[in-house]
């Protein structure tokens, strides 16, 4: 199957609309392929920086030649890169994510005689190109050339018939969602519209919305008519029916249908060679938003417009960093992470401003960006920093946004999605985002309320708490205890004393000093969890004993284990970030604490895709003499764990907060604690990168970091300047890092020991 990306009218983008950046632009480093394989969960389809509709091809259907499906087996995304039999395009995804939603408002072109079944009209499919804005296939089965682009709030596809009789289909029971229902109304022979029910994203069965569309042909429909899937009848019933237990297509009725598996088709006589344009605007507002989205993004503009726009938009995001220096696979693998980072959060507003409000019926309307997808407890290590430093503008509206979400709702979010609380992962991961975002100096949002929402969260007793209900032995004795088998009791624990700690910084900043004092002694309480006998955490009874029957290893391959979600004592027992020092001293200083991180590393132990694993190759930098080891580890982890094929992210991408970290990693420096404003710094793989900084929130223009690297063996560090004076420490805070002057890395073969 042929994968490429790099079209040549698109190079003719680059080459003319790009501004004379030619195919040398950010944008050409971009493989979208990169992470549809070994459970990455992106996708290659077409989508706008934080856009919130994308067209995306739906692979994922039971089918001989799908190693993955979303009925058969765990898939959370509409695309897999092994599979080879596709059943349409979704406008409505989700990338990297752990759950199947969305993957909905499905269009399939197929030829010959009708067939509505997805089982039956699914196709083979080769030539895939791909580039950011912009994807295409040639669909085996039927001889149609499909392509298609999108907008913010909208999506176009472009499909090439061969002769005769053809169909596209528009099916609404077919989704990666766990929620049913939905309804299709042909407006006319050349428009459809409705809305499709979506969500119980990781089975919180009360976490619903809808989403509204509509479609426009390009061409009016010579036949047009509805189906539905009939169960099948009971008892005698059955035998007078001749659409029980199947497929009933109805030709004579137009009005609304409503169900579950449901969808409309229209069908043309087509020529050889003859284009049909279908438009699909999406809300998740109402269907006169949805048609007031395609007509304000879409009018008036060609099939090669509205690709040009999208890519023009991805260069224009992804030229805020510049890289020289290292391999062309180097530069692929950190543009297409920049590209995976600008996905989500996604914006939730339509053109005129509305919105669902969180937790509620209510329609609200915004001046700015409303941002929904808030996949907080894995982003708050590495996207917020990233978006705080390089998109400010961007952060600043999803913390109000989060802010708003307080407003409209009483509480911060969790894992928000499309306006409903998932309650997804642990902890209480908003105050975390929100204290790092003001602490590293951007403070253009209302800090007081924000301030208020966070202890509310903090100190809300459990039986009235949304986000906190086991709050009461928290706050009392200062961790979270092993009450019962499998339960993540740690995990919860580990979460709550980062977001503790977070407030208690926001606290001192603020001038809260008592505050200050009570949530950073609540932060300290992972030392009850620290058994000295294994130098690692272990769940703790409510009477303060460890539980008994501790294995240090339970919890591998996603195995049941006591205390921890999906992971083991060891893939935790370093994640307290804030309080790396106390650890060392908790461990009996360096020397242990170095030996018992390369354990984890060397026996296998170490989960690149496992957040709370993600600083640890970075904590060698807390012991004097072994800093080289963060240097090696990262360059391994960047070597070992990422790379230009399908399957060139370690696991879920989480949103892109695993994309991200392979930035930061790349360029040199880490956010190894949220809210301490600090990096953790290591050897840069580019000769160069200049960040372009935002004048409106930072003093300078770039940051602007330079490492000499003579041979690909120079990863480790002989000395680091800051404006031609030398760093005596291998951490920089956020000030240094924008405050103009150039970061310069010595380095070499051999590690300074």
């Amino acid at each position: 199957m042929k994968k490429t990306v790099y079209l040549f009218f698109i190079g003719m983008i680059s080459s003319f609309v790009l501004s004379g950046q030619g195919r040398n632009a950010p944008v050409d480093y971009v493989d979208p392929f990169i992470g549809t394989s070994n459970y990455g969960a992106t996708f290659p389809g077409a989508v706008v920086p934080w856009g919130m509709a994308s067209v995306v091809p739906f692979n994922v259907t039971p089918a001989k030649g799908n190693d993955y499906s979303n009925t058969n087996g765990w898939c959370s995304n509409p695309y897999v890169n092994n599979n080879k039999v596709m059943s349409g395009f979704s406008h409505v995804n989700l990338s990297g994510v752990g759950c199947p939603d969305l993957g909905s408002i499905i269009l399939m072109p197929t030829t010959g005689k009708l067939e509505v079944d997805f089982e039956k009209y699914g196709s083979a499919y080769s030539d895939e190109e791909a580039t950011p804005g912009y994807y295409s296939m040639k669909i085996d089965k039927y001889g149609i050339k499909a392509e298609m682009s999108a907008t913010k709030r909208s999506g176009i596809s472009r499909y090439t018939f061969p002769e005769g009789e053809s169909h596209i289909l528009v099916n609404i029971g077919l989704g990666l969602t766990n929620e049913s229902g939905g309804e299709i109304k042909m407006v006319s022979d050349t428009e459809l519209e409705g809305f499709k029910l979506l969500g119980t994203f990781c089975y919180n069965p009360q976490a619903v919305f809808p989403v509204f569309y509509v479609v426009r042909f390009s061409k009016p429909a010579i036949n047009k008519g509805y189906w539905k899937f009939h169960d099948k009848l009971p008892g005698a019933r059955d035998k007078f029916s001749s659409t029980s237990g199947k497929y009933k297509i109805y030709t004579r009725y137009e009005k609304e249908m409503a169900g579950d598996k449901i969808g409309a088709f229209y069908s043309f006589n087509t020529k050889e060679g003859e284009v049909i344009e279908v438009r699909v605007g999406i809300s998740y507002v109402s269907i006169e938003n949805a048609r007031l989205n395609l007509e304000e993004e879409q009018t008036g503009k060609t099939f090669e417009d509205i690709v040009a726009d999208a890519h023009k938009a991805w260069n224009t995001e992804l030229s805020k960093i510049e890289v020289e220096g290292g391999t062309r696979d180097d530069k692929v693998m950190f543009y297409t992470a920049l590209y995976h980072v600008l996905f989500h959060p996604n914006i939730l507003q339509d053109v005129n401003g509305m919105y669902p409000a969180m937790e509620s019926p209510d329609i609200l309307k915004t001046e700015s960006n409303r941002y929904t997808v808030f996949s907080l407890w894995d982003t708050y290590r590495t996207i917020h920093p990233f978006l705080t430093l390089v998109y400010p503008d961007r952060q600043i509206d999803m913390v109000k946004s989060m802010i708003e979400m307080y407003n409209e709702s009483g509480w911060l979010p969790k894992w928000e999605l499309y306006s409903r609380e998932t309650h997804v992962m642990e902890g209480d991961p908003s105050l975390i985002v929100l204290a790092d975002t003001y602490l590293r100096g951007l403070k253009d949002f209302d800090v007081d309320l924000a301030y208020e929402a966070m202890k509310k969260n903090a100190d809300t007793p459990g039986e009235e708490n949304f986000i906190r209900p086991d709050n009461d032995f928290f706050m009392e004795h200062h961790y979270v205890p092993f009450t019962k088998k499998y339960d993540n009791s740690v995990s919860q624990a580990l979460e709550y004393y980062m977001a503790e700690y977070s407030l208690a910084m926001l606290a001192k900043a603020l001038g809260h000093e008592e505050d200050y004092k009570i949530h950073y002694q609540r932060a300290l309480g992972y030392k009850i969890y620290f058994d000295k006998s294994y130098d690692l955490l272990r769940p703790v009874l409510p009477d303060g004993k460890f539980m008994e029957g501790f294995d240090p290893v339970q919890g591998m391959n996603f195995e049941p284990v006591h205390g921890f979600h999906e992971g083991n004592s060891w893939q935790y027992s370093f994640a307290v970030p804030f309080d790396i020092k106390g650890l060392v001293k908790l461990m009996g200083g360096c020397k242990r604490f170095v030996s018992m991180l390369n354990k984890c590393f060397n026996d296998s132990l170490f989960d690149m895709s496992n957040e709370p694993d993600m600083g640890y190759p970075y904590f060698f930098n807390y012991c004097k003499g072994d800093e080289w080891q963060t240097q090696r580890q990262v360059n391994d982890c960047i070597r070992r764990y990422y790379n230009t094929s399908p399957a060139g992210l370690p696991g879920n991408d989480d949103t892109g907060t695993l994309s991200a970290w392979l930035l930061y990693s790349m360029m040199g420096f880490y956010p190894v604690c949220p809210a301490s404003r600090d990096y953790a710094l290591t050897s840069p793989v580019f000769d160069k990168v200049i960040i372009h900084l935002d004048k409106r929130y930072y003093d300078h223009n770039t940051i602007v970091i330079e490492a000499n690297h003579d041979s690909p063996k120079d990863i480790y560090i002989q000395g680091i300047e800051l404006g031609g004076k030398k760093l005596k420490s291998y951490f920089i805070s956020q000030e240094q890092l924008t405050s103009g002057q150039k970061l310069s890395f010595d380095l070499t073969d051999e590690p300074d020991k």
